[in-house]
């Protein structure tokens, strides 16, 4: 079953993906004149705006949610992955996957909010339903939905999970029974409580474990500055195969550092828009930039700060693509997050290991409620016009059981698991993207054209020509009624007006006639 798993693993992420991600980002960019560039003041700007009326959440809270996702195993485990089987020149592939896929992650999201719906009361948005509603395919909506499910439900959650028990069995000797029993009572009381239980625990979780996190990794980064230069060289040079020790590498290096870049921002995967469509906002542009940055703090921020941390205490070993070990710096240490607990380790003995394992579990705990948000969204597509009552209680019940089956498991196996389910997903919706990106640029012209002029601005698809925008069509319908309520009191108010006015002056009238024939009469 391990070969199997492996094999078909290797199959999905065949080089054909690796250059679709990076020329469909690349495509983007230019397309998009490098808004990922152009446009960093104003997504900084749109990270804290309020939220548009009752319904959905609000951008802050759209974004703690994607970086709850984006921000996991990926970002500490990944990342000594990566540079085990890539050497320290994958570090460099990751950081291009981030800038290229910040515009993968525009459109995406920018697409989510535009065909996202309103149902029972919560925004929904996703691949599923702009592929449905942009490319009127109800078949291709549903193989995503199908895709999803599988991945987010049951693939993807084991690796957090596995990284989860292994950390704290590391850091503490805490039994791995007992930290999945843990785990899986906390996602019990999160996730039966629906969206916004969800969204408010990422609001105050995801902004802190990052903080602390990179701020213990400039702390690290300051104690050994003197090595900096030599690092960068290291990672530029043996990312272009220029590095006498790791230039046979290079290939290794672009496949493994966008493997665990898109595992790590998912960027282009399809699990952003998900979150994302939950936002109320009056542009769906305003939101397709606050996730083109969350890409930035995923991996520019967290996923740069274990890097350096390994790289600048030595604290990893490189594996050749034939299993030939090139570089053994930390003999018995598998790769994952024990070349990262080992880095910290050194700079804070006794407290590292610890440290990590508590980052590790943050981490990778609202990652997990990521994939169970992303999981029911797409449930919901599915059984649209039915009672959905059942089928989300069971993929409640599913998801727990595989949560619980992978943190007990072997951690090859896990990753295994998880690159197929981010793998298949990444393949669906970047064919979806490309044939629907239209849209997404017609949106940020209009929003570039209306912040031009001084405006807050506003989305109106009719007059961009995009059709079946389910919830922007009838949002605009609401507000030309409102409108024209507005001007027909207005008007009636000066009609009213005005009939005084006249009644006055002829009352007036009246009376300057009345004395002037009694004069006359005198």
């Amino acid at each position: 079953m391990d070969s199997f798993i492996q094999t078909l693993s290797n199959l999905v992420w065949s080089p054909a993906l690796v250059a679709l991600c990076l020329g469909g980002g690349l495509w983007f960019s230019i397309r998009g004149r490098f808004l990922q560039v152009r446009l960093i003041g104003e997504m900084l700007r749109l990270l804290f705006q309020h939220k548009e009326g009752s319904t959905g959440i609000s951008s802050f809270q759209a974004l703690t949610m994607t970086l709850a996702g984006r921000v996991g195993t990926g970002n500490i485990a990944g990342v000594a992955t990566a540079i085990c089987f890539g050497g320290p020149g994958a570090l460099f592939w990751m950081w291009a996957v981030a800038f290229l896929g910040a515009s993968s992650a525009f459109v995406e999201s920018t697409l989510g909010q535009v065909y996202k719906v309103n149902i029972s009361g919560e925004f929904r948005g996703g691949p599923a339903f702009y592929i449905e509603k942009g490319l009127h395919s109800r078949a291709f909506g549903t193989v995503f939905a199908i895709v999803t499910i599988l991945a987010a439900g049951f693939l993807c959650p084991g690796v957090q999970s596995n990284s989860i028990t292994n950390a704290f069995n590391n850091a503490f000797g805490l039994n791995v029974y007992v930290s999945t029993v843990v785990v899986i009572s906390l996602l019990c009381f999160i996730i039966f409580g629906g969206l916004t239980r969800i969204a408010n625990f990422s609001v105050i979780v995801v902004p802190f474990m990052a903080q602390i996190y990179i701020v213990a990794a400039l702390i690290i980064v300051g104690v050994n500055i003197e090595k900096l230069p030599g690092v960068l060289e290291l990672i530029f040079s043996s990312a272009f195969g220029a590095d006498a020790m790791f230039g046979a590498m290079l290939g290794s290096a672009v496949s493994w550092g966008v493997k665990r870049g898109i595992y790590s921002n998912e960027a282009g995967q399809g699990t952003g828009p998900h979150a994302s469509s939950a936002a109320a906002v009056s542009h769906p542009a305003k939101q397709g930039l606050v996730q083109a940055f969350s890409v930035y703090i995923d991996t520019l921020f967290v996923c740069s700060a274990t890097g350096f941390m390994v790289l600048l205490t030595g604290c990893y070993n490189v594996i050749a693509p034939d299993g030939r070990p090139i570089l053994t710096q930390l003999a018995g240490v598998e790769a994952g997050p024990g070349y990262t607990q080992a880095a910290v380790e050194s700079l804070m003995p006794g407290w590292g290991s610890p440290f990590v394992a508590i980052a590790l579990f943050f981490f990778a705990f609202t990652t997990i409620l990521a994939y169970y948000y992303q999981a029911e969204t797409n449930v919901v597509y599915l059984t649209r016009g039915t009672r959905r009552a059942w089928p989300i209680f069971l993929l409640r019940v599913v998801f727990l059981i595989g949560t619980a089956y992978s943190a007990i498991k072997s951690a090859g196996l896990a990753w295994a698991m998880g690159d197929i389910g981010i793998g298949l997903m990444a393949w669906v919706n970047f064919v979806a993207i490309l044939l629907l990106q239209g849209p997404a640029f017609k949106c940020l012209r209009d929003y570039e054209a209306q912040r031009k002029l001084g405006l807050e601005p506003a989305f109106d698809p009719s007059k961009l020509g995009i059709t079946d925008a389910e919830y922007w069509t009838q949002h605009q319908r609401e507000v030309n009624e409102l409108l024209e309520k507005s001007a027909g009191v207005d008007n009636r108010v000066l009609s009213e007006e005005q009939e005084r006015r006249d009644l006055a002056e002829a009352k007036k009238g009246r009376r300057t006639g009345l004395y002037g024939s009694h004069r006359n009469d005198d």
